[in-house]
């Protein structure tokens, strides 16, 4: 994607998050599902639906759990409203030990695995981030990826940038196997962000914030489940600046292009089943706020009886970068995006008043609308209403979860329109990887 310069900014305690990745975008490649043709016949187990009156805890009755579903909960653990979290477990490859093992007395042999809690889950980016912090222990035991296409020595570390809407992350990419609930996704490329291990060259601490900072402790990594297998098309041809490097030596680090293999993956395409794409469930959130709100993360589409898209769901095809198409009040934004990792409606629109850290704060409730479309003309649009309200005395209240929040998304004004994570109470949105055949549906799509 293009660049974006976006600082995050905080202000009491909660920050606008845009976590759309902007840099060389997805790969567009397919997965070993990508044949699988998928009947319309069945309905999906769970219909979302409100969970109560105003304040209450979000936990309404969730459809039947399976092998590909993992819990993903939204409270007040990540330092702002509206982030939507999930737990995995890290390990070496090739080992599943949960604890470290005494080996001799008043010595411990370093842990092979690490749960860690308080990822984002991100249908705006691919791929597992993890800040470096979160496993101390761990990230030096990991497997060093090397072998970018521009190395000729085939041995030196690869080391990543990946721009955000809200900053970048910098750091080791390394190799681990990840688990998901009962997935495993082994051997996975995947990126330990702020492990100082490189200094971060010009052309990334450009992008804006370092995510990886310090500024939302809470935020242990990113699971990004977008629409693409690897994260980067553009740098398997092109050495971009601000991407993928190569560092033979602690100061020295040279932009790569990348074999897409070697690149931080999305972890569902290497699940041994399920891998087609994703689906979030979450239950509606009452205008009042909800103090937390608790649902699901649905691997694959159609490949179980839970995970069936039924005919008459919205489907909106997307281009090689994850965009599509919205209109709103006259302007095209090209590059939009449905992303969980977002935690308000971000898009540009002077007339409604913004705080100094560009929260959106009408004086009463708007009811907004805009009209979605294929970036490729494909499809019907739909015309989707939706709810911006000041959110401050209720974030103030203790309510995590709001349906109504909006954010000014300064930069790229006719460009980028996020529908963020208050699109998703209510829904069942689907993200579909790469060109895969679901029913008469051919990926890449996004789907509500």
């Amino acid at each position: 994607m293009n660049t974006l310069k976006k600082t995050l900014s905080l202000a009491a305690a909660m920050a606008v998050f845009m976590l759309s990745a902007c840099g060389g975008g997805g790969s567009g490649g397919s997965n070993n599902q990508g044949s699988n043709a998928v009947g319309w016949n069945a309905t999906p187990e769970w219909t979302p639906h409100g969970a109560g009156t105003s304040g209450g805890s979000g936990n309404s009755s969730l459809p039947a759990t399976g092998d590909n579903t993992v819990e993903v909960r939204v409270d007040n653990s990540m330092g702002s409203i509206n982030m939507l979290k999930a737990s995995i477990k890290v390990c070496v490859p090739g080992t599943q030990s949960p604890q470290g093992t005494q080996s001799t007395p008043g010595t411990q042999t370093p842990p092979q695995c690490v749960t860690v809690d308080n990822l984002l889950v991100d249908t705006g980016s691919t791929g597992v981030r993890i800040a470096a912090r979160a496993i101390p222990t761990l990230a030096p035991l990991l497997l060093t990826q090397v072998g970018a296409v521009d190395d000729t020595s085939g041995s030196a570390p690869i080391v990543e940038c990946m721009p955000f809407a809200s900053g970048y992350t910098w750091g080791s990419v390394k190799r681990a196997d990840i688990t998901i609930g009962s997935k495993t996704a082994s051997n996975l490329p995947i990126q330990i962000y702020a492990d100082g291990a490189y200094p971060t060259p010009d052309d990334c601490s450009n992008y804006g914030a370092d995510i990886g900072a310090g500024a939302l402790a809470g935020v242990n990594g990113i699971l990004g489940i977008d629409n693409f297998a690897s994260d980067s098309a553009d740098a398997v041809t092109t050495a971009i600046p601000g991407n993928y490097y190569y560092c033979p030596s602690q100061n020295s680090c040279t932009s790569t292009r990348m074999l897409a293999g070697k690149e931080v993956r999305n972890p569902i395409v290497a699940f041994a089943a399920d891998n087609n794409g994703a689906i979030i469930r979450l239950p509606a959130v009452p205008a009042g706020g909800q103090t937390s709100v608790t649902g699901q993360l649905v691997f694959g589409i159609g490949t179980q009886q839970n995970n069936v898209m039924p005919t008459t769901t919205t489907v909106l095809a997307v281009d090689k970068y994850g965009n599509f198409t919205t209109q709103y009040q006259g302007r095209a934004f090209t590059r939009s995006a449905i992303d969980s990792g977002t935690n308000s409606y971000a898009f540009a629109d002077d007339t409604i008043p913004a705080t100094a850290d560009d929260w959106y704060i009408p004086a009463a409730p708007l009811n907004l609308s805009a009209t979605l479309e294929s970036t490729n003309g494909a499809g019907k649009p739909v015309n989707m209403p939706f709810t911006v309200a000041d959110p401050r005395a209720l974030r103030s209240a203790g309510y995590n979860a709001l349906s109504n929040a909006g954010s000014y998304f300064a930069y790229h004004k006719g460009g980028m329109f996020l529908w963020g994570l208050p699109f998703f109470y209510g829904r069942d949105v689907y993200t579909a990887i790469g060109n895969v055949k679901i029913g008469n549906q051919s990926g890449p799509f996004v789907a509500f």
